[in-house]
């Protein structure tokens, strides 16, 4: 059945406002009356969407997964090694500036042991993880970029990248009155530059 305008604009409402209660909240912490609160609906109204504080949070991170994937997607197996694995780099570092809540959000589920994610993750993240990096091997095999750990390229990157919306407040505070993003594109285009450039 058809939505009508109004009911697209109240479930749109309520992902929003999930998004920012479990992002600052977490999980636990997040309650149908927050939502409801910062969505500016009625419980009851929330519940005629969402039966359950589950289905939101599920709701959530089934659309955020693809959004996480797509980068890596994108990498291209026709293009230069280097440039593909920069480009992946920096489209996964644009994520964590555009949607830190969204990272957040993801960084909770893994936090809690995936009980939402674990078939996601061990299913199509997984198969493409392996696909891809099984690419970046066998451009290593070809001399096109120094020897690597295809998987372990890919997890660097997340963690190099992620981590500047999942640890904000920690970045902020170390770097002081300026925005982290500025330097850290060119801070890690150089690292891995050095690090997958053939010698």
């Amino acid at each position: 059945m058809t939505e009508t305008r109004i009911q697209t604009r109240n479930r749109a409402a309520i992902r929003e406002a999930a998004l920012e209660v479990f992002s600052r909240q977490g999980f636990g912490g997040a309650t149908l009356d927050a939502i409801a609160g910062e969505a500016g609906l009625s419980k009851p109204n929330l519940l005629y969407y969402y039966p359950s504080k589950e289905a939101i949070y599920e709701d959530l991170l089934t659309g955020l997964l693809a959004t996480w994937l797509d980068p890596l997607i994108a990498l291209d197996p026709a293009g230069d090694p280097v440039e593909e694995l920069l480009a992946y780099m920096r489209r996964k570092l644009d994520l964590s500036r555009q949607m830190p809540r969204e990272s957040r959000l993801f960084a909770g589920e893994i936090l809690r042991g995936a009980p939402v994610m674990m078939g996601h993750l061990t299913g199509e993240l997984q198969r493409l993880v392996s696909e891809k990096s099984d690419l970046i091997e066998t451009w290593a095999a070809e001399g096109r970029i120094a020897p690597v750990d295809g998987r372990q390229t890919i997890i660097s990157i997340w963690a190099l990248t992620q981590h500047y919306a999942d640890f904000d407040v920690q970045v902020r505070a170390v770097l002081g009155d300026t925005d982290p993003f500025d330097s850290a594109a060119t801070h890690l285009d150089a690292l891995f530059r050095r690090m997958l450039s053939v010698r």
